[in-house]
């Protein structure tokens, strides 16, 4: 009994017919290939996976604040949420809706992404969780997390010992 036919599937074509050849894919019963990544994502997550994988969220810390600046074009702030879980997780999520179709319209292109969108950061523990803040100007949300203050570290001295 031969493995390799077995570990392939016993496909059979013949090498001089381009037509019959069968090209095993590794990937084929992967939970995620590359080619059924898109249906995959899609179909756990409502609406289009792009409005869920594009949302640009950048995360800098000064030395007052954590500083979040989440691009948004196109968006209300009203469609937009910003929340904060007691385990320290600072969540911003929203939905950008589609356009209403009208039939006489033809579309020749569609590239901006609609659905729901959500991203989530651990906060570090010197956040101060009841002061954050949230703004939004020409589509970017600023979220400002304060930082408490340092405990002051104690005066320490060395003393000289005799003897």
């Amino acid at each position: 009994m031969s493995l390799i036919p077995s570990f392939f599937g016993n496909r059979r074509s013949s090498v001089f017919d381009p037509f019959s050849l069968d090209v095993w894919d590794p990937f084929r019963d992967f939970p995620l290939s590359a080619s059924s990544f898109p249906s995959a994502v899609s179909s756990q997550f409502p609406g289009e996976a792009s409005a869920f994988v594009n949302t640009r969220v950048d995360w800098k810390e000064t030395p007052e604040a954590h500083v979040f600046k989440a691009d948004l074009p196109g968006l209300r702030k009203e469609e937009v949420k910003v929340e904060v879980e007691d385990d320290r997780v600072l969540q911003i999520s929203g939905q950008r809706n589609i356009e209403k179709e009208d039939k006489s319209d033809t579309w020749h292109r569609v590239e901006r992404s609609s659905g729901m969108f959500s991203r989530r950061f651990r906060l570090p523990e010197n956040a101060k969780m009841d002061r954050i803040k949230a703004s939004m100007e020409n589509g970017v949300l600023t979220v400002t997390v304060p930082k408490a203050e340092e405990a002051k570290k104690a005066n320490v001295r060395a003393i000289q010992i005799s003897g």
